[in-house]
């Protein structure tokens, strides 16, 4: 058969076998890439297993924080406490925090009395995946941004000890203890996904090893800039992805408000949640951040635009070889009867 369509269709023969090795070779990039820009279709699947839920058959949770005293800080007598008490903060880059980040950081020690506290710095941060991830540590130490390396880290520590993991410009206002009862717990982020910023995780969380195993595979620099490159290999988009392509979500919940204030928690800039004050310090943002956005956004349109403009290069493939394989019976026939022989130049002038 394949032999039969090489003498007849050269051209599809040969377009068949280029793209086969192109899915071949290109395939974890074909995949990864997809399951990132589908993020906008996926994630609201299953969302009502996922959010907590105040409604008494669910979760029966006060979404507004105000009847759970501020200063609780396990889940509850009618609950099991699945994360460990133990804050994470992530200060790398050799600079000594802000004052009001430590500030911040304080404040969420008060809260939180005997905890355990651990702060995650240059000094000590490498050692760590040298030592618990060492298959991971080239990578790590290869990020081309600082954020990269934090976002990482928060997987990873995240993974080993469970806890809390929070970013230096969060100020608790609350105890974080009625959250205890999920065995994940995230932020809903606007318009997609959650946030990395705060997130809570038994120790050894199945997700959250997902996460840190998927790190290699989107390590790649994302349409060379840099707002892309972070949020597709291990910032928020990273990580949402991840959740949206899990089977079964209904352990992995995302914390928002009610759905006539969906962002009660959003995290987004400079806002105050029940229980944070965010400071929204981001900096790293760039220019290139609106690219991605409007990417997602028309995801919908230039998606079908590609797959129907692939499929017109397939037609337009087989067309011109079973024109161009007519034309040339047609030929033979002539210089059978008639002793006319036509130039591949005539013939290719036939087929345009």
């Amino acid at each position: 058969m394949s032999l039969r369509l090489y003498r007849t269709h050269p051209i599809l023969f040969y377009g068949i076998i280029f793209g086969i090795l192109m899915l071949y070779y290109f395939h974890t990039l074909i995949c990864t890439t997809y399951s990132l820009l589908s993020l906008n279709f996926n994630w609201p699947r299953d969302a009502p297993d996922f959010l907590i839920s105040s409604n008494a058959d669910r979760d029966a949770f006060d979404l507004s924080f105000a009847n759970y005293s501020r200063t609780q800080d396990s889940a509850g007598p009618l609950y099991r406490d699945l994360v460990p008490p133990v804050l994470h903060h992530i200060a790398l880059g050799g600079h000594k925090p802000q004052g009001k980040w430590i500030d911040a950081r304080n404040a969420c020690l008060e809260l939180h009395p005997g905890w355990e506290a651990m702060l995650w710095t240059d000094e000590n941060a490498g050692d760590f995946v040298r030592e618990r991830f060492p298959e991971l540590l080239n990578m790590w130490e290869q990020y081309g941004y600082l954020i990269q390396r934090i976002d990482a880290l928060r997987y990873l520590v995240l993974y080993e000890y469970g806890g809390v993991v929070l970013d230096m410009d969060l100020k608790c206002t609350r105890s974080l203890g009625p959250l205890r009862r999920f065995s994940f717990v995230a932020p809903a982020a606007h318009p997609t996904g959650f946030s990395i910023g705060f997130m809570m995780a038994s120790k050894r969380n199945e997700f959250v090893g997902k996460l840190v195993r998927s790190l290699k595979m989107y390590n790649r620099r994302w349409l060379g800039f840099p707002y892309p490159t972070v949020m597709f290999s291990t910032g928020c988009h990273y990580a949402s992805t991840i959740h949206a392509l899990q089977q079964n979500r209904s352990e992995l919940r995302i914390l928002a408000g009610p759905l006539d204030n969906f962002k009660l928690h959003s995290l987004n800039g400079p806002v105050s949640t029940p229980i944070f004050n965010h400071l929204g310090s981001s900096s790293w943002h760039s220019y290139d951040a609106s690219l991605i956005v409007l990417l997602g956004k028309s995801a919908k349109w230039w998606i079908p635009l590609f797959i129907l403009g692939a499929a017109a290069a397939v037609f337009f493939m087989v067309r011109r070889s079973k024109v161009k394989g007519t034309l040339r019976r047609y030929q033979s026939y002539r210089s059978i009867l008639h002793g006319e022989k036509t130039s591949d130049t005539d013939l290719e002038g036939r087929i345009a």
